[in-house]
């Protein structure tokens, strides 16, 4: 055989580290995003105006005039 394997010692590869280290960046990326939309939302809260609640008036009572169909 010419391909023939000389060193008997190999490096171990597996997929196990590779899914490791995706999940790992996923996370960091996921994390990173939510702290992104997190500091959004408090800039937007903090820059929101106090509105004062509109003053309500008393209720009054008003007719309409309906006609019936002939």
């Amino acid at each position: 055989m010419m391909n023939e394997i000389r060193n008997k010692n190999q490096i171990e590869m597996g997929l196990a580290t590779i899914a490791k280290a995706n999940c790992r960046r996923r996370s960091q990326k996921r994390q990173k995003r939510a702290q992104w939309w997190f500091h959004q939302m408090r800039v937007l809260v903090d820059g929101a105006i106090d509105w004062k609640p509109a003053e309500t008036e008393t209720p009054q009572q008003t007719q309409l005039a309906l006609s019936r169909g002939e």
